[in-house]
Formats: C-alpha cells, sequence, structure tokens
C-alpha cells in the first residue's frame, strides 16, 4: 500500500481523536466559563461538535476502508478495525440519535431557553447522555492513538 494512504491513515487518526480533546475538554469548557451568555456559548460549542462529528464519521471510513484493504479479512481480528467501528457508532448515534433530541427539547421550550423551562431537566438527562458517548468515544481514541501502529502491519 503507499505511502500516502499510510500517512494519511496517522493524519487522521491525529485529527479525529485530536479535535475530539480539543473541543471538548478545551473549547467548549472555556465558552462557557468566558462567555455570560450560556445559550451562546452552547450554540457555539454545538456547532463546533457538530463539526468534529463529521470530521469523525469521515476518517472513519477512510480508516475503515484503509484496514480492510491493508488486512483483507484479518481486518475484523484487527483491534483497531474495532476501535474505529465502535467510535464511528458512537459519532453517528451522537449526532444523529441525540442531537436531535436535544434540538427538539430546545425547540419546545422555545421561546424560552432550554434551562429556563419546563424541559430542563430531560435535557440534562440526554446531555448527560451525550456527555457520557462523547467521553467513551474520546477515551477509545486514546486507546486508537496508542494502538495505531498495528493497523499498518
Amino acid at each position: 500500500m503507499s505511502r500516502v494512504a499510510e500517512n494519511l491513515y496517522s493524519i487522521l487518526i491525529t485529527l479525529w481523536v485530536g479535535a475530539l480533546w480539543a473541543i471538548g475538554y478545551l473549547a467548549a469548557p472555556t465558552l462557557f466559563r468566558v462567555l455570560d451568555d450560556r445559550a451562546l456559548a452552547g450554540r457555539l460549542a454545538g456547532e463546533m461538535f457538530t463539526y468534529v462529528a463529521w470530521l469523525g464519521m469521515a476518517a472513519a471510513a477512510y480508516l475503515l476502508e484503509f484496514l480492510a484493504l491493508r488486512k483483507h479479512g484479518a481486518a475484523f481480528k484487527s483491534s483497531v478495525f474495532w476501535l474505529v467501528l465502535v467510535m464511528l457508532l458512537l459519532a453517528v448515534a451522537g449526532y444523529f440519535g441525540i442531537q436531535p433530541i436535544l434540538a427538539q427539547l430546545k425547540a419546545d421550550s422555545f421561546p424560552r431557553e432550554v434551562m429556563e423551562s419546563a424541559m430542563r431537566d430531560r435535557f440534562m438527562a440526554w446531555h448527560g447522555v451525550s456527555s457520557v458517548v462523547y467521553l467513551i468515544q474520546s477515551l477509545l481514541g486514546l486507546m486508537l492513538v496508542a494502538l495505531q501502529g498495528r493497523g499498518l502491519r
């Protein structure tokens, strides 16, 4: 397999996992700490999480294809393959499953902010689910970084 494909494999893992950690544990908390408007901070963080989700789905598509072509049938025996697949499924569940629920709760609370509405408890519960999913994906990402060399063998 070409060196370019191998380099892209490593670069995409770095971008995906780096984005997960930078946005989830640096940028988003900073927005809520610095901005006086929590609704604005939430909207900005949500936009960044959207970008991370799409980056993750695109990266996972390449990584899974790379591993399948590189290892053929043995890809299913690769821990890297399964880490990428589970991370992809978590990204898809978060973006297409949990985020629409959060958006609907925000819409249902309009014209009030969701945290000032009767939807607050449901929103907080689903936000907690989203946070746990994101944490698991982030931790799996650390494992992926540590094990990424196995995908090249």
